[in-house]
């Protein structure tokens, strides 16, 4: 006859049947920590751990004799690698005097070809050897070989000074060529292949 009203709380279904609606179906929180990204895993190293462990460890000398055999075997080493730098012309390991821009180009030029200056020496040892023959024609002949060698130097050392002054107030203006003949004069009379430093140019090369 009459219809029982239900009450309101009997017509709202409960929580846990309806369940989150800020949740899509599955498991609880789901959501939520597929949203967060994973991270490396690991903290991220401070900029000073990271440079302590790239340095490598230093292992200090145990008493005085071995700090001096250290210290002995780096001067070696550093001596070996400024020999070298000079052989090879490198400007930071030359003397003052080979030092520059102008005794580089004058090297050079006298490298760059043969003279008759360059066969002083194996000159000498010639004469050495004639002033132990006792012949009196070859001794009579030393002292002309010996003059005709020293005019061959001062006139051949004369023209490559020369040309030298020349061709660097050309290309270097500017650059002091004060005793620059002397220096190329004097290179020109060593053997090529005990010049120091070594040449770097070869025979027939323009300069």
């Amino acid at each position: 006859m009459f219809r029982l009203r239900r009450s309101p709380a009997e017509d709202t279904p409960s929580q846990d049947e309806a369940g989150d609606p800020g949740e899509p179906e599955g498991e609880p929180g789901a959501a939520r920590s597929s949203a967060i990204t994973a991270g490396k895993g690991r903290p991220t190293p401070k900029r000073s751990e990271a440079e302590r462990r790239r340095r490598q460890p230093t292992i200090a000398p145990k008493d005085r004799k071995e700090a001096g055999q250290v210290s002995r075997t780096r001067d070696r080493t550093e001596r070996s690698r400024r020999q070298e730098a000079f052989r090879r012309g490198e400007d930071w390991a030359l003397p003052a005097r080979d030092r520059g821009p102008v005794k580089a180009l004058a090297r050079d030029y006298v490298d760059s070809r043969r003279r008759f200056s360059e066969f002083y020496m194996y000159g000498l040892l010639v004469l050495l050897v004639l002033l132990f023959i006792r012949v009196p024609v070859v001794q009579a002949l030393v002292p002309a070989l010996v003059i005709v060698a020293v005019v061959i130097m001062l006139v051949e050392g004369y023209f490559i000074g020369r040309r030298v002054r020349a061709i660097a107030a050309e290309r270097l203006p500017g650059q002091s060529t004060r005793g620059i003949a002397l220096y190329s004069a004097m290179r020109a009379l060593q053997i090529r292949r005990l010049r120091m430093p070594k040449p770097r140019v070869g025979i027939g090369d323009s300069i």
